[in-house]
């Protein structure tokens, strides 16, 4: 009695076939890391503010900075949290008081509409400075080159 091998082929029988066909595996991740890639940058705003354009390149940042937004009706968001005129300074004074690991207080991201006012912009950036928080980035769009 002989004994047939899947190596030897025999009459008209294939061997099995043992690799995995892994193009489709990599089409859906392909998908899903565009999705992710598309979506993701929509997540980060929270409140929807008209920023001016600039020319000027992005900041390095190490650590999640702390956001205020000021939309087109003058509100002023710490965090996506609205925050009344009156209860802006207690607020920043509490974000003052927490530290980096380097001992600095927190970086503060400035986001305000491009139609407000000159006067509620600096009012905000006052009560940022007589917090202490003086690492502020004001936050754009990016402007055509010229």
């Amino acid at each position: 009695m002989a004994m047939q091998l899947p190596s030897q082929r025999g009459r008209g029988r294939r061997a099995p076939m043992a690799e995995i066909n892994v193009t489709p595996l990599v089409d859906v991740m392909l998908v899903l890391l565009i999705i992710f890639m598309v979506t993701a940058p929509l997540l980060t705003a929270g409140v929807p503010v008209n920023l001016p354009d600039s020319r000027a390149k992005a900041l390095d940042q190490d650590q999640k900075p702390v956001t205020i937004a000021i939309d087109e009706s003058g509100a002023a968001f710490v965090d996506d949290k609205p925050v009344a005129d009156d209860q802006l300074a207690g607020a920043l004074a509490r974000i003052a008081a927490t530290r980096t690991p380097d001992g600095k207080p927190p970086q503060v991201l400035l986001r305000a509409d491009k139609g407000l006012g000159y006067g509620k912009v600096m009012r905000v950036m006052g009560e940022l400075n007589r917090a202490g928080l003086n690492r502020l980035a004001l936050l754009s769009t990016p402007g055509e080159k010229r």
